[in-house]
């Protein structure tokens, strides 16, 4: 019964880790990635649809991002959207794909980039404490029911707290490998 406190505890970071995972892709690092685009929404007859809805999208180099719609007809709408989900790309359309270039990035663009993955890093860091304590209070509202000894929910908090520091550990990794191949020329 208490098990099931520290499993839904887990579950609970791995999901604020899989979210910064997710984050963390949206961020170009000066190498072309479909997962740039991934945000990005077409007016496709009316209705705001996902570009991965709508095309394939391939890495052709390095710094070369191919958008290839299935249907001809929406070229126009999806250089459109990607011009105004400000990623900073410029898409161009020759009639039958739309090619990418990724720029490199600036020196100070790589800062600005940094801080951002670093705010990131630390809203994750925010929602993985909110579920140890939301674990810790609900352990300490059992002890009180009389449904925890004292000493098990003691045990149970130490792990809990040991859950938390290895997927704080995990999200320190991601930032430093993210804000290493952000940094990398």
């Amino acid at each position: 019964m208490s098990e099931e406190v520290l499993k839904d505890a887990e579950a609970r970071m791995e999901k604020a880790i899989e979210v910064l995972r997710s984050e963390l892709s949206t961020v170009r690092a000066g190498r072309a990635t479909p997962a740039l685009l991934e945000k990005v929404t077409v007016d496709y007859y009316g209705v705001p649809t996902p570009i991965q809805q709508l095309a394939t999208i391939t890495v052709a180099d390095a710094r070369l991002l191919v958008v290839q719609p299935w249907d001809r007809s929406t070229l126009a709408a999806i250089e459109r959207a990607i011009q105004k989900a400000e990623l900073g790309l410029n898409p161009q359309n020759d009639g039958q794909v739309i090619r990418i270039v990724v720029p490199p990035l600036t020196e100070e663009r790589r800062r600005e980039l940094t801080k951002l993955v670093r705010r990131f890093g630390e809203d994750a860091r925010v929602a993985i404490r909110n579920v140890r304590r939301d674990a810790i209070e609900e352990l300490r509202r059992r002890e009180k029911e009389g449904l925890l000894s004292e000493d098990e929910s003691r045990r149970l908090q130490e792990r809990v707290q040991k859950l938390t520091d290895q997927m704080v550990g995990r999200v320190d990794a991601l930032l430093e490998q993210k804000e290493k191949e952000l940094l990398e020329i």
